[in-house]
């Protein structure tokens, strides 16, 4: 008997499509360079915060670029994406809120030993009045769970003083303690980083089932605490 064969297919050429963005990515790395080499000493006060201009120019870099994006990639290569807006304005409500809620908090721990929270400054200092290393970076990690890991950062930052010089230098440990807690225990929960809570909406728009936030937070922690106190007694707070 004959073989039926069925007709050949050809093969499907495999491109990228908006390749511009590359170059609007490269674009966004060298605004955020420009900024932190360019000092040009000029600032502006607007209602008693100060900004720097290299950090305006940056961030209006920033936007120029965003809108550059949105008109020079064309609206079906977002739809084949399936892209849509609401993932975005969902996270980026929420955040906003948390970043003005942050403004309050970080006002009393200016206030240091005379403020409401001198007996979370306590819990993170020795008896002998120095950085509690450990101590900085599960607080600053739990926090970083359920708030986010930037004001977070920021709030430790202040609780350590707020002075960069000292906390760059005799202070150093301290510092290394608040980066590694905001930064590793980000993932503990969905809202431990903005990216977390991103690709849980999106997949939740897309029909994919996802672990609730209590369920997250079981498997998460399972996999992470036992890693965080090895980080703890190996690079944070040593015995040795």
């Amino acid at each position: 008997m004959p073989v039926l064969s069925s007709p050949l297919v050809p093969p499907a050429r495999l491109r990228i499509s908006g390749s511009i963005n590359l170059l609007l990515i490269a674009a966004i790395v060298g605004a955020i360079l420009a900024s932190a080499i360019w000092k040009p000493g000029v600032s502006f006060e607007v209602y008693g915060t100060v900004l720097k201009l290299q950090d305006v120019v940056r961030d209006g870099a920033l936007v120029l670029i965003a809108l550059l994006s949105l008109a020079l990639t064309p609206n079906e290569h977002r739809e084949v994406n399936g892209f849509t807006w609401d993932p975005i304005l969902e996270v980026a409500i929420l955040f906003a809120g948390i970043f003005v809620c942050i403004i309050p908090v970080i006002a009393v721990l200016e206030s240091g030993k005379q403020g409401a929270f001198s007996w979370l400054l306590e819990a993170v200092t020795t008896d002998e009045g120095s950085p509690h290393a450990a101590a900085y970076f599960w607080l600053t990690g739990i926090l970083s769970a359920f708030l986010d890991n930037a004001p977070t950062y920021l709030v430790f930052f202040e609780l350590a003083g707020g002075n960069a010089h000292e906390l760059m230098g005799p202070l150093a440990p301290a510092l290394a303690a608040i980066s590694m807690g905001a930064v590793y225990m980000g993932g503990l929960t969905y809202l431990g980083n903005a990216p977390n809570l991103m690709i849980y909406a999106i997949a939740v728009e897309r029909g994919i089932k996802m672990p609730s936030f209590l369920g997250y937070m079981l498997w998460s922690s399972a996999i992470m605490l036992p890693v965080l106190a090895f980080v703890t007694f190996v690079f944070v707070a040593p015995p040795w």
